[in-house]
């Protein structure tokens, strides 16, 4: 008797997530400039993705994401990070 197992599957697998954490912030980076305040749009301009890191590149930024402007009491960072917990949640729903 022999028993064969197909890699491919698992390779797939793999693979997929191996490109988790890229293809998840180039999800999550919309919702995160969304929720940067917009007056002048400097913040939301200035706001960047490169690779798997979200960067917000302005003096302000600690003092907006502490809730320093009416329009994100909340600021953006925990918002965004409760997004990126629905959103691997749900790509780790997909994969199993």
């Amino acid at each position: 008797m022999k028993i064969t197992v197909d890699i491919s599957e698992f390779t797939e697998l793999m693979n997929d997530l191996r490109e988790t954490p890229k293809s998840i912030m180039k999800q999550l980076y919309p919702y995160y400039v969304n929720k940067t305040p917009i007056r002048s749009g400097n913040a939301r301009n200035r706001t960047k993705l490169v690779n798997t890191t979200i960067s917000s590149k302005y003096p302000y930024a600690g003092r907006l994401d502490e809730g320093w402007s009416a329009q994100a009491p909340s600021g953006f960072t925990n918002p965004s990070i409760d997004q990126l917990d629905r959103l691997l949640t749900n790509r780790i729903k997909r994969i199993s």
